[in-house]
């Protein structure tokens, strides 16, 4: 079973949520957020019914306000108000969380420094650590047992449980608190006590396959992710075929995926969206390298903004898609401040690839379908799309 990196989701993954599609700056109120929470409870007060957006976000701000007005709960009673609105995606997060929410979205997350995934036999394996963090500072490696979390043993808990345990979700635990791990390497089992700190995510990653293909991995659209593609093209060998990787891509900032596109494409529409009924579009910019053969791998985990830059290479003719239908998250966003400081998120729009198709609960379906062969399947089609020149 594959793991996930443990920096990349915000801390409200605890809920069900992923970080998944933001416009900065499309919008007059701000940055548009996608999230996927978990259904709270109705509220009586919210009338039932189809109504627009500015209505519902009146309304959760009015339910927040009263309740705090009453001594109670602002967020609870917004996630009742959101709840009762009938928004599929709507969401309602703590002052806190969304802080850090926007802190990976820069590319900056809090944490020890580790990497894992859950082995087929329950277990939580160690499969990087970064250099320079507290993990390493440690002297935790790859290939280490993690057998518990501040007592609490992982065995057999999704990776996402682990993740959230690491980063002190439940205390909203800060840089500087800190966090006590069981671990074993080989026969010695151990316990070390880190102090977790702000690090920076290296959403990019790229390396080089026999007979010159550049794998190019991005985990999420976070700020700089655009210009670290840039920089892996430039790296390649000339003319040599590119395989992108956006399988367990949960999205990020749209702005990112379509400068990601114009590295590929010479201009034209990445993607159509419409925000209260009003249509507007998003465009590449020229200049893009258009010869390189390209090849694109999608599974379940590939979200939003990932699904996004994924429409549009498909559509455009530019990219063969391999692997699994995508996950089919293609709704919109926008955020609203309550008097508590926490913030709701209400659906005000939904995107299509260049084609219309609309990804919302439906995907983007790949090209030819593959699974843990992805990557040789990638590497036998560019071989089939042949010298460029």
């Amino acid at each position: 079973m594959s793991g996930r990196d443990l920096f990349c989701q915000p801390r409200r993954i605890r809920r069900g949520a992923a970080l998944t599609l933001v416009f900065a700056g499309v919008l007059a109120a701000g940055a548009v957020t996608g999230s996927f929470p978990e259904p709270a409870q109705p509220e009586r007060k919210i009338a039932a019914g189809p109504v627009g957006t500015a209505t519902r976000h009146e309304a959760v701000q009015k339910a927040a306000a009263e309740a705090m007005a009453d001594g109670k709960s602002p967020t609870e009673a917004a996630e009742r108000a959101v709840s009762r609105s009938g928004d599929r995606w709507g969401a309602v997060y703590s002052e806190g969380e969304y802080e850090e929410f926007q802190q990976a979205l820069d590319g900056r997350y809090t944490g020890v420094g580790l990497w894992a995934r859950l082995e087929t036999d329950g277990r939580i394996a160690v499969t990087k650590v970064r250099p320079g963090s507290p993990a390493a500072d440690a002297g935790i490696r790859k290939g280490d047992r993690l057998r518990s979390i501040d007592g609490r043993e992982v065995d057999g808990r999704p990776v996402t449980e682990v993740l959230s345990l690491l980063r002190g979700d439940a205390e909203d635990a800060p840089a500087g608190t800190t966090v006590t791990l069981g671990l074993q390497r080989g026969t010695r089992a151990w316990t070390e006590k880190l102090h977790r700190a702000r690090l920076s995510t290296d959403s990019v990653t790229d390396r080089r396959l026999s007979g010159g293909v550049t794998v190019i991995k991005i985990a999420a659209f976070t700020k700089g992710t655009a210009g670290a593609v840039r920089a892996a093209l430039r790296e390649a060998p000339a003319q040599a075929g590119i395989v992108l990787d956006l399988r367990g891509n949960s999205g990020g900032l749209v702005t990112e995926a379509v400068d990601t596109a114009s590295s590929f494409l010479d201009g034209g529409l990445v993607a159509t969206y419409d925000v209260e009924g009003a249509q507007r579009s998003l465009h590449a910019a020229g200049g893009g390298d258009t010869a390189r053969p390209l090849v694109t791998l999608v599974d379940g985990g590939t979200m939003s903004a990932a699904e996004l830059l994924t429409g549009a290479l498909q559509d455009r003719g530019r990219a063969v898609v391999i692997g699994s239908r995508t996950f089919g998250k293609g709704s919109i966003q926008m955020p609203t401040k309550l008097p508590d400081g926490s913030v709701a998120e209400l659906t005000v729009g939904h995107y299509r690839t260049p084609s219309g198709h609309a990804v919302d609960g439906r995907g983007v379906t790949p090209d030819l379908e593959a699974g843990s062969g992805a990557l040789r399947r990638a590497e036998t089609v560019l071989t089939g799309l042949g010298d460029p020149s």
